[in-house]
C-alpha cells in the first residue's frame, strides 16, 4: 500500500466520531502500572518518535523533551484517567430553599482530542435545579477539569459532566453546553480557524422547552437546541 492510500485510511478512521459509550474506553489493566512506570515507558516511546522524525536529542533544547512529555501525559493533561484524581464533590443542604435554576457559565475547558491528540479549548456552561442539596461552585469547575483531562470526544465529555453532577446532586435536573475549538480542525486538515463545536446534554426538567430556553437565555445563546 502506498503512502497516500495509507494516510487516507488513517484520516477516514480518525475523523469518524463513532459513539461507543459515554464511558471513557479503558482497558481492564489500565492501572496495573504505577504513574512512575508509565512515565518511564512513555519517555522511551516519545524519544523513539522524535528520533524517527530526525530530531537530534543531544541538543540542549530537546534532550529533556521525552521526560517532560511523558510526565505531562501522566500527571497533567491525561490525569483525569486516574480515578484517584476524581474531585470529592461534597454537597450541602439547600438551607436557602433556593428552588430556581443555578447556572455557572464560562468554565474554562482544556481537553485533548482522542483522534489526533491535539488540544480542545473552550468553555463549559452548567446548570442544575436543586433537589434539596447544592454543591460548591468550584466543584463544578473541578468536575469539568477532571473529565477534560483525558483523551476525549466532546460529545462524551458533555455527557460525563452531566452524569457526574446528576449523581452528586441526586437529581436528573442538570444541563451542560460546551462550546470549544478543536485544533485537529483549526491547525490541520481543513485548517478552519474560525469554527467551533457546540454540544449539549439536557437532563430532567431541562428537557422541557421552557426550562431549556431559560438556561439558554442566561447564556445569551440564540441557537435552538
Amino acid at each position: 500500500m502506498d503512502l497516500d492510500k495509507h494516510l487516507k485510511i488513517i484520516e477516514e478512521i480518525g475523523d469518524d466520531h463513532l459513539g461507543t459509550s459515554s464511558d471513557t474506553p479503558l482497558r481492564k489493566d489500565a492501572f496495573k502500572l504505577s504513574d512512575l512506570e508509565k512515565i518511564t515507558s512513555i519517555k522511551t516511546d516519545v524519544k523513539n518518535i522524535l528520533e524517527t522524525l530526525g530530531m537530534d536529542l543531544t541538543d540542549d533544547s530537546l534532550k529533556g523533551t521525552p521526560n517532560r512529555v511523558a510526565k505531562m501525559f501522566v500527571t497533567e493533561i491525561f490525569g483525569g484517567l486516574n480515578p484517584a484524581n476524581k474531585p470529592k464533590a461534597s454537597t450541602f443542604e439547600n438551607k436557602y430553599k433556593y428552588n430556581e435554576m443555578l447556572v455557572e457559565k464560562n468554565i474554562t475547558l482544556y481537553s485533548t482530542c482522542e483522534h489526533h491528540l491535539l488540544p480542545i479549548v473552550g468553555k463549559a456552561h452548567i446548570a442544575y435545579i436543586s433537589n434539596g442539596t447544592v454543591v460548591g461552585l468550584s466543584k463544578m469547575n473541578r468536575i469539568v477539569d477532571y473529565y477534560s483531562k483525558r483523551p476525549q470526544v466532546q460529545e462524551r465529555l458533555t455527557i460525563q459532566i452531566v452524569k457526574e453532577l446528576q449523581q452528586v446532586l441526586n437529581t436528573e435536573d442538570v444541563a451542560c453546553i460546551i462550546d470549544a475549538k478543536h485544533l485537529c480542525v483549526n491547525s490541520r486538515g481543513i485548517r478552519d480557524i474560525d469554527s467551533s463545536t457546540i454540544t449539549s446534554e439536557f437532563g430532567g426538567k431541562f428537557k422541557d422547552p421552557e426550562t431549556r430556553r431559560e438556561f439558554l437565555d442566561y447564556l445569551k445563546f440564540d441557537t435552538q437546541f
